[in-house]
């Protein structure tokens, strides 16, 4: 009985540092500020127009030009956007509009929680080994097995999250968004190899492509 009421808190620790540590590291570690009136204004009208739906806002304040940041942490009932001032003081409007509808894509296609419950499975898993609870030859491959898995299905979840983004925004906004974003970076978007079946997160170029083929066959 304790040996499963340990794995089971392990899973559930593991699931929480994926879904609430990322809003408890942005809470706590970054400049933050409520936006001003008319920031706040701004933001409503470009949330509506990318379909977003969040609980509260935080501008991150930076220093220096080309600090683009658009993420939304948190569990449902408690996501937080938090947007750098960059963005909105510099940005185009379309441009913003495409970041927000990728977040808004990954939000309806719980993203996120599908990344945590990945995490628990495999912590879980080696817990178990750990514990003797499953031998270690099984265990191991169902860890290798669990892990193969998820990095397939979360590639595809973040296509299906970017499809959402591409059915409020439209496929071209979003895929103008993500290269004005890399190009401030000075990075070129990467396509896959053998190498990205081994990732959760599809290659940049990957997901720009496929936002195009898209509206190609529209």
């Amino acid at each position: 009985m304790l040996t499963a009421a340990f794995l089971v808190s392990v899973g559930v620790v593991a699931f929480l540092a994926v879904e609430v540590g990322p809003l408890i590291v942005n809470d706590r570690f970054r400049e933050l500020r409520e936006p001003t009136d008319p920031e706040r204004a701004a933001l409503d009208a470009l949330r509506e127009a990318a379909g977003l739906d969040v609980d509260r806002v935080a501008i991150v304040e930076t220093s220096g030009s080309e600090s683009v940041d658009v993420a939304v942490r948190g569990p449902p009932r408690r996501r937080v956007l938090f947007v750098t001032d960059y963005v909105l003081d510099e940005l185009d409007e379309d441009v913003a509009i495409g970041l927000l509808a990728a977040e808004s894509g990954r939000v309806d296609a719980y993203y996120g929680e599908f990344r945590a419950v990945a995490v628990a499975a495999v912590v879980g898993l080696l817990a178990a080994i750990v514990t003797t609870v499953v031998p270690f030859g099984s265990g191991f491959t169902a860890v290798i097995a669990v892990g193969l898995a998820s990095f397939w299905v979360g590639r595809r979840v973040q296509y299906a999250a970017d499809q959402r983004a591409a059915d409020v925004a439209g496929g071209a906004r979003v895929a103008d968004a993500f290269e004005h974003v890399a190009a401030l970076r000075g990075v070129e978007p990467e396509t896959g190899d053998w190498s990205t079946w081994f990732e959760v997160q599809p290659p940049l170029g990957d997901r720009i492509a496929a936002l195009r083929d898209r509206d190609d066959r529209e």
